[in-house]
């Protein structure tokens, strides 16, 4: 027990220190590719954080218990809407951008609707599933071609809210730091829901609740430590799209592989 203590705070440290790294490098990224942070945070940190979710609903389905895999994402998705936009929140004011209120707050309850469509026969199948992909794949095309038209003076935009540095013009560092926060925010989530189910088993809760409960909002971790570190930071608009992206690409892309 006290080694699954460790792991626990262990787990925690490295979901911190993996959310800071990534929002810094996806923030430079953003600015040096002409890509707004809110596209960012819709793509390439929401799907990144949920990393965890696809990794827990695979492994679940290929176990044979689609049940935690379906219990699981969906737990995750109101987990994010929840309890993570209410702690960003609490830090730090956030400001909904426009784009999300008319475009991505729609196609994600247009997927969720899609999803419960999809699930009324009882399951999902291969055919479903290969629909769901190309559908998150296609989203994610449109959100890059359409950021790239309409924010050709991103850099300018955000460049003076994004603090700078002489490491920061090198775009292989801020690479670096994206893929490096996203492997500690893996293996965060990873040390962090281990412990969490063995406290939960050792206080007798079944595992189908931890399925709905402990899993679903550990796996969640990686994208409450990004919002906040987000939040904290300034980028408001990562902080949301992070939400809504994870959101979508749990129903879609996650769902979908599972």
């Amino acid at each position: 027990m006290l080694m699954q203590a460790l792991m626990f705070v262990l787990g925690l440290v490295a979901l911190v220190i993996g959310a800071e790294a990534m929002v810094r490098g996806a923030s430079r990224l953003a600015v040096s590719w002409g890509i707004s942070p809110l596209v960012v945070g819709l793509t390439v940190v929401a799907f990144g954080t949920s990393a965890p979710e696809m990794a827990v609903s695979v492994g679940a389905a290929l176990s044979g218990t689609s049940d935690l895999a379906i219990g699981n994402v969906v737990g995750s998705n109101i987990a994010n809407i929840l309890l993570i936009l209410g702690i960003s929140a609490l830090v730090a004011p956030l400001l909904v951008h426009e784009q999300i209120i008319r475009q991505e707050v729609p196609v994600m309850i247009g997927a969720t609707l899609l999803v419960v469509a999809m699930a009324l026969d009882g399951g999902i199948g291969r055919i479903e599933a290969g629909l769901l992909f190309a559908l998150v794949m296609a989203y994610t095309v449109f959100l890059v071609v359409q950021s790239r038209r309409a924010s050709k003076d991103a850099e300018a935009e955000f460049a003076s809210e994004i603090p700078t540095s002489q490491w920061d013009r090198h775009w292989g560092v801020q690479a670096a730091l994206v893929i490096g926060g996203l492997a500690l925010l893996v293996l965060g989530a990873d040390w962090l829901v281990g412990a969490a189910v063995v406290f939960a088993k050792y206080f007798g809760v079944s595992d189908l609740v931890i399925g709905l409960t402990v899993v679903a909002v550990g796996t969640s971790m990686p994208e409450i430590a990004t919002s906040l570190i987000a939040a904290l930071r300034g980028q408001r608009d990562i902080a949301v799209g992070n939400v809504i992206g994870s959101n979508i690409f749990n129903l879609l892309a996650v769902l979908g592989a599972a």
